[in-house]
């Protein structure tokens, strides 16, 4: 690393410490020449491709930015956007390409969107896979449905004889039916 004030291409490591989440690392140096310090910011180089072909760096701002707008109007906070982009990114640079496209962002976006809100991830998707049609909109319902956990039953109770409990010296409570009060009949316009 050359020193920025004496230009010497000598440098040593001082200090060094893991910045922004840990997406890079700061690096604190001195000049062997000059005995000046300076600070370094490394980071991985990691790109997006666009649809127009422009190479521009990863920003999560982006990825917040456009899913705040399908989740306008939604139960979703700023902390959750900012967490869905740090999955995203995460889950990016985890496939070891350092460029990756636009199209694969959008992807990689779309199940953290469906398991934070699933109306964002239908207004999310609808724009991203360009739906033409309402059959686009069900197939994408059925896909959500088909994700969806089924309930575990409810666990299987022993049954137990009228009158017994299941644990000595347990009360065991008996639903009564409920009594509605007989409200008295008023005289309607019909009644002579």
């Amino acid at each position: 690393m050359h020193c920025p004030y004496c230009h010497n291409a000598d440098s040593r490591v001082v200090d060094t410490r893991i910045a922004d989440d840990g997406a890079s690392i700061r690096r604190r140096r001195e000049c062997t020449a000059c005995k000046r310090r300076f600070t370094t910011l490394e980071t991985s180089l990691f790109q997006v491709v666009k649809r127009s072909g422009v190479i521009e760096p990863f920003s999560r701002d982006k990825v917040v930015n456009g899913v705040r707008r399908a989740c306008q109007g939604r139960p979703v906070s700023e902390q959750d956007l900012a967490l869905l982009a740090q999955q995203v990114e995460e889950t990016l640079r985890a496939s070891g390409v350092s460029i990756v496209s636009s199209e694969e962002v959008g992807k990689a976006i779309l199940p953290y969107l469906s398991d934070l809100d699933q109306i964002a991830y239908l207004r999310f998707a609808s724009v991203y896979r360009g739906f033409k049609t309402l059959d686009d909109f069900e197939a994408a319902i059925a896909e959500l449905r088909g994700r969806q956990d089924v309930p575990d039953p409810a666990p299987a109770q022993d049954a137990v004889p009228a009158g017994e409990s299941k644990a000595p010296g347990a009360r065991q409570a008996r639903r009564r039916p409920r009594r509605t009060a007989a409200a008295p009949e008023e005289p309607t316009l019909l009644d002579g």
